[in-house]
């Protein structure tokens, strides 16, 4: 037989009917999707299911007739004996293996699917391969793109997130604290009255629109569209024309999927990102995206418009490297997973691990969002915010002063407060840049440990306890000098009573850890000890909270 594999993917997430065809010797793909089209508003479970049960049996029926026709593969292999028979008696099987989407989406949709691609297996008598559809879009940027171990951005109806390969899995260094990127603009767009789909009503829209202020909200790579969405809301309401707030949507929006894509990078020491999702097809992010990558020297790619949306393909290729890798399940194991998160899925297919790019302590530093000038000698560090060539002038300018004024006011507040932070020097918020004490000979990730972290843990507590979070304390926010832990960078903080946004500071730090430790639950573990020691339990148990809630519920 062919040495090459060959496996039927078939998808059934929320929206899109689709089965497909991988053949890893030619690397040819072939998909037949029938996608859902409400007749208003968004996505309606029941009817998406019905419309799987109608349209799975005729879209796998498709891609079945194209593995048959093309089972003997390329003119170069040799011919498959027409007379070999499978186990059960019946003619060799056209494809090695049956792969389908387990999970996240819509368990009455998801359970079409299953039942599906067991009944199929069955039939071919081939291994059966439970794919997670978050995972296969990431790994279909990986697969068409060559990179080695980039990060993704998934930016999809009901999700979107930031993935990293680490320790065997692939990692969530950030995601929407609310609704996914896609299902929060059709939100906007079912208020004005537009059918469904609303993300290419709105970028058609945003081309005759000018920029209107609107929330921004990044929290370490966490990020919120709720309050956004409302706001756009109450603009189109108060009669701002639908055009200027589409644009601003899209600005801000798109603004800040790029500014935490670029932080993950940061974080990871990656040079590679690529794209994912259904909103993946918008040219304005895009286009941001490539532009952020330019400007810091990284790779970014984004699959064909056929391999962002939902389909199949993605299934089948991530489908193939599964089964190669003998990941694949028996069928009294096959049950769909409505909330099944990236993060659980053990990574068998590859075991690659690139070592963190550490950076250089002397000279020029460049991080997500400045550039320092260290001179250890003389003490000093001297930060510079750059401007931002993918975000709208206007915001940019607005978040570069504002950020600077913000890390100048709660460095100094956090040091009376007895958290060791650098002394600031001088501040010119219309250059946004501030001079400040050079503190710490590493950043905290080259020297993880069970003591710093609680170290790091305490500090937060006492941030909390006077009143304001640090927003984005990551491994590298944090540096070290013997026995003394600094925090520095506290340019997206604010002030708060919410225990809520204390749990929320905690989890980016623990993410953070899992992101970049080789072994991260010791240090977890002493995240939370450190801070019960000096903090309130009510906000471990939020955080608790945080960390169980499931993101991927479709609440279009």
């Amino acid at each position: 037989m062919s040495s090459h594999t060959r496996v039927l993917g078939i998808e059934g997430t929320a929206w899109a009917a689709s089965a497909a065809c991988y053949d890893s010797g030619t690397d040819d793909v072939f998909i037949e999707s029938d996608a859902y089209q409400p007749d208003s508003g968004g996505i309606h479970p029941r009817e998406a299911a019905e419309h799987m049960h109608d349209a799975i049996p005729r879209v796998v029926e498709t891609a079945l007739e194209h593995a048959r026709e093309t089972h003997d593969g390329p003119e170069t292999e040799p011919p498959v004996d027409v007379d070999e028979r499978s186990s059960s008696g019946q003619q060799a099987a056209p494809v090695d293996a049956v792969a389908f989407s387990r999970g996240p989406g819509l368990g009455p949709c998801l359970r079409v699917v299953g039942t599906a691609a067991r009944a199929l297996a069955q039939s071919l008598d081939v291994p059966l391969v439970g794919v997670n559809h978050m995972v296969a879009h990431l790994e279909i940027g990986r697969h068409t793109s060559g990179f080695d171990s980039p990060v993704c951005l998934n930016a999809s109806g009901a999700n979107a997130h930031l993935l990293a390969y680490r320790n065997g899995r692939y990692q969530v260094l950030g995601e929407t604290m609310d609704t996914g990127v896609g299902n929060a603009i059709d939100k906007f767009t079912r208020h004005v009255g537009w059918s469904h789909p609303g993300g290419p009503k709105v970028e058609a829209a945003a081309e005759d629109g000018e920029y209107v202020d609107l929330p921004y909200v990044v929290k370490g790579m966490d990020f919120s569209f709720s309050g956004i969405m409302s706001a756009a809301k109450q603009r189109y309401d108060d009669g701002v024309p639908v055009e200027d707030v589409c644009y601003s949507l899209q600005e801000n929006i798109f603004g800040m999927l790029t500014e935490v894509s670029e932080r993950a990078l940061s974080l990871t020491g990656s040079d590679e990102l690529v794209l994912g999702g259904g909103v993946g097809q918008n040219a304005r992010l895009r286009a941001m995206l490539e532009e952020m990558c330019a400007q810091r020297g990284a790779r970014f790619h984004a699959p064909e418009p056929r391999f962002l949306r939902d389909n199949a393909g993605m299934i089948a290729v991530l489908g193939a490297k599964m089964y190669d890798a003998g990941d694949t399940l028996a069928l009294e194991e096959s049950r769909v997973n409505p909330d099944f998160r990236p993060d659980q899925v053990p990574v068998t297919w590859r075991a690659d691990e690139s070592d963190l790019a550490l950076g250089r302590e002397e000279g020029s530093v460049r991080g997500a969002e400045a550039v320092v000038d260290l001179d250890p000698d003389a003490g000093s560090a001297t930060k510079r915010r750059e401007r931002k060539e993918y975000r709208h002038p206007e915001l940019d300018e607005r978040l570069r002063r504002e950020r600077t004024r913000i890390e100048a006011r709660l460095t100094s507040l956090a040091r009376r407060e007895g958290v060791p932070t650098p002394v600031l020097r001088d501040i010119d918020p219309r250059q946004a840049r501030l001079e400040l004490e050079y503190v710490g000979r590493q950043d905290l990730r080259t020297s993880l440990s069970p003591d710093r972290v609680r170290d790091v843990s305490r500090h937060l507590a006492r941030l909390h306890r006077a009143g304001f979070v640090h927003g984005d304390l990551t491994t590298r926010n944090a540096r070290v000098d013997g026995s003394r832990t600094y925090l520095i960078d506290f340019g997206l903080g604010y002030h708060t009573d919410h225990v809520e946004d204390y749990a929320m500071d905690l989890h980016v730090f623990d993410q953070s850890l899992v992101g970049t430790a080789a072994d991260p639950e010791p240090l977890r573990a002493a995240l939370r000890e450190g801070y019960r020691e000096e903090g309130d339990e009510c906000v471990l148990e939020r955080l608790e909270d945080v960390e169980g809630r499931g993101r991927y519920v479709d609440d279009s």
